[in-house]
């Protein structure tokens, strides 16, 4: 188990490592496993990068976000609305005229139905790298068409084919189209990971994730 220091320490020089992210402008502490970043960024995209380069570090337990967005150059509600349209108009894997954008002072709210996951993902992504965004809330829906056959058995599979996950240490609880997930696993990124096999099998429309991190399991 990695000491508080240690790990403030491991997440700073994450950080420094990912030439993605400005980790001076970035601050770092470390508390029972729990990291909390502060500081400002000038874009949303350098507050989620940073999020995502901590929860791989081996020990964070959890994360607290506190890092502020202070845009470089401002831009109008919209600009962004139009610019976010056009970005999910030009990308393939988001079904057209599905989703839809409303912008209000910067923060990015997505709405609409799509069949997967990973176009309700996709479309967050598309909406993440525009200038002036300060957030974005991802509120689509997932109706899938297929309907739910056998999918604990499906999930259990896949984990046990990634090689990121150990499938001894999730239980899997499948009702109708919603799956819950329990256990401990040994990073945040295997949470991730897990919780992403999770919404890939058909019919799945909601993804209960209650798995726990505990960087002692072996």
């Amino acid at each position: 188990m990695k000491t508080d220091s240690e790990l403030r320490r491991d997440v700073e020089r994450e950080l420094r490592w990912d030439p993605s992210v400005d980790a001076r402008v970035i601050g770092v502490a470390a508390k029972n496993g729990v990291v909390t970043l502060t500081g400002q960024v000038v874009n949303y995209f350098g507050k989620w990068r940073a999020e995502q380069i901590v929860k791989r570090v081996a020990g964070v337990a959890g994360l607290a976000r506190d890092i502020e967005v202070r845009l470089s150059a401002q831009r109008s509600d919209t600009d962004i609305a139009q610019a976010a349209a056009f970005a999910l108009k030009i990308n393939t894997a988001i079904p057209p005229d599905r989703v839809k954008v409303i912008v209000e002072h910067g923060w990015v709210t997505l709405e609409g139905k799509v069949d997967w996951y990973y176009q309700r993902s996709a479309a967050e992504s598309a909406v993440r790298h525009l200038m002036g965004v300060k957030a974005v809330t991802n509120a689509i829906d997932i109706v899938p068409k297929a309907k739910p056959a056998d999918v604990r058995h499906q999930i259990e599979q896949a984990f046990e084919r990634n090689a990121q996950i150990d499938a001894r240490q999730i239980s899997i609880e499948a009702e109708g189209r919603k799956v819950i997930l329990r256990g401990t696993v040994r990073s945040w990124a295997e949470l991730d990971e897990a919780e992403t096999a999770a919404w890939a099998a058909p019919g799945v429309s909601e993804v209960d994730n209650r798995l726990t991190v505990s960087y002692a399991v072996d």
